[in-house]
């Protein structure tokens, strides 16, 4: 009977007892998905509803554009440029004066940022995915006179055509210029509110003067959103290279 005791006792001692493993061996696999891999009827009957819905909704009619849009710069503008700074600016300040009970001054955002054309004719809930595929969002960095001064030379130096709002006349003349804003000389000694990205104000494309403003103010609202509801808004888009840059 002892025996019996003892030999159960062992049992549960070594059952108790922890093993300790150790990973030694990491292996990786590529499986290619191409079309030796048959799809699934089940798993296409499953989906095809969402991914009807989902087509119905991306080629929805927003608005009209009797010209193709595109970033490619003249001057250092872009009618598609042009158009992405003041949309954003219209649809964005209602949502600014709300927060701050102020304005917006201008906007600036980067020609990079800018991801397709939009074709001459309808244009679609689809145009905007495409050219907006980011799920960045609006918000008002509040800047000083000098920081201001830091993006005009970024904006000059770069050559490229960045988007700028038409509240901005810039003038460019040989290793100078001459600023306005809103229609008033710039003033080095006060503070702009400028609309841009979170992406670009967190010193994205190398715009490090969008970075420690003097106030930041966040929308909650998507670029990507706003260029959808202005279309939805506008029954056909008006953009053009005006005189918000000249070049001398």
């Amino acid at each position: 009977m002892k025996l019996s005791y003892l030999f159960c006792f062992f049992l549960a001692i070594t059952s108790c007892k922890k093993n300790n493993t150790q990973l030694t061996k990491i292996t990786a696999k590529t499986i290619a998905i191409d079309s030796t891999i048959q799809s699934s009827e089940k798993i296409e009957d499953t989906i095809a509803p969402y991914k009807k819905k989902l087509a119905d909704n991306m080629s929805k009619v927003l608005s009209y554009t009797p010209e193709k849009l595109t970033r490619q710069g003249i001057n250092m503008q872009s009618n598609l440029g042009n158009l992405l700074a003041d949309l954003c600016i219209e649809m964005a300040a209602p949502i600014f004066k709300e927060k701050s009970n102020t304005s917006i001054d201008f906007s600036m955002f980067n020609h990079g940022g800018i991801r397709a054309t939009i074709p001459a004719g309808k244009i679609t809930k689809e145009h905007a995915f495409k050219l907006m595929p980011f799920e960045n969002e609006l918000v008002v960095a509040e800047i000083t006179g000098n920081k201001v001064i830091e993006l005009v030379n970024y904006f000059i130096e770069n050559k490229v055509a960045n988007p700028l709002s038409k509240n901005i006349e810039l003038t460019i003349k040989e290793n100078n210029y001459s600023l306005k804003i809103n229609g008033e000389i710039f003033d080095k000694n006060k503070t702009y509110s400028v609309l841009t990205s979170d992406f670009l104000q967190g010193g994205g494309d190398k715009m490090i003067f969008f970075k420690n403003p003097k106030k930041l103010t966040k929308l909650n609202y998507k670029v990507r959103d706003a260029i959808i509801n202005y279309f939805k808004k506008v029954d056909t888009l008006k953009t053009s290279i005006d005189n918000r840059i000249i070049i001398k």
